[in-house]
């Protein structure tokens, strides 16, 4: 136990932080991986209740021409989409509950870090994630998304009351719900220890608070820290899922 907490204790808030955004990339995993063994059980009720949702081809080539995704890919994620928005509520909008039940099983419980994520998620914050929403959402996690959309979405991860900046308060709360949904007992000592050593590392002013341009310095100084924030088959979406059948009747090389 000792050498345990030795161990911990020894870790930089980087390394430390590069365990937490495990969480964030699982989210993105969840949503393929979780969902796609679901469509080959669907019934034909099922797809008909789900046609309905349908978006124009003007629509998926908008968020193509605005995001890291091709017109093919974002036809993929609109598959996902519309099965993970007719879980609970039949509406066509990705609730709460519902990416709880995806990702979590479970409807039950509460949990800061999925609160955190969906808010983010909910750009228009009308309590649900719309599929404009959700694309803009996973295109954080492409590996052709640049450095900066990275480095913004951990911030605001962070800053929880939205005040553009990251407070001592907001890094406990995050990191200690993180570590409890992922099974890690740090003790308070260890945990205080971190982010003593965090704001001593990126607190340039000493103000006790972390602005965006500290962060981003931190992070520039810290890579791993966004390392969990790609996911490599979001390159291969199309791919990936061979039981999908798209019907754009265009070749996607011509967008």
């Amino acid at each position: 136990m000792d050498n345990s907490l030795s161990a911990r204790s020894s870790l930089t808030f980087g390394e430390t932080l590069c365990v937490v955004f495990v969480p964030v990339i699982a989210i993105a995993e969840a949503l393929f991986y979780g969902l796609t063994s679901c469509f080959s059980f669907r019934s034909s009720e099922q797809k008909k209740k789900e046609k309905k949702f349908s978006s124009t081809f003007e629509d998926i080539l908008a968020l193509a021409n605005d995001s890291p995704f091709n017109v093919n890919e974002v036809e993929a994620l609109h598959e996902l989409y519309k099965k993970l928005s007719c879980s609970i509520i039949d509406d066509g909008l990705i609730h709460k509950e519902e990416l709880t039940l995806a990702l979590l099983k479970t409807t039950v419980g509460k949990n800061l870090f999925l609160d955190r994520v969906f808010d983010l998620f909910d750009e228009k914050k009308n309590g649900v994630i719309e599929f404009e929403e959700f694309v803009h959402a996973l295109s954080v996690f492409h590996p052709n998304t640049p450095l900066e959309k990275k480095i913004d979405f951990a911030f605001r991860l962070y800053d929880l009351r939205q005040t553009g900046y990251i407070e001592r308060e907001e890094v406990r709360q995050m990191v200690a719900a993180i570590l409890s949904e992922c099974g890690m007992y740090v003790e308070n000592e260890i945990l205080e220890a971190i982010i003593d050593k965090t704001f001593q590392e990126a607190d340039a002013d000493k103000d006790d608070r972390i602005s965006k341009e500290e962060w981003r310095e931190f992070v520039i100084r810290n890579p791993s820290l966004l390392r969990h924030l790609t996911l490599p088959n979001l390159k291969e979406v199309t791919t990936v899922f061979t039981s999908f059948i798209f019907n754009t009747g265009v070749e996607d090389s011509h967008w």
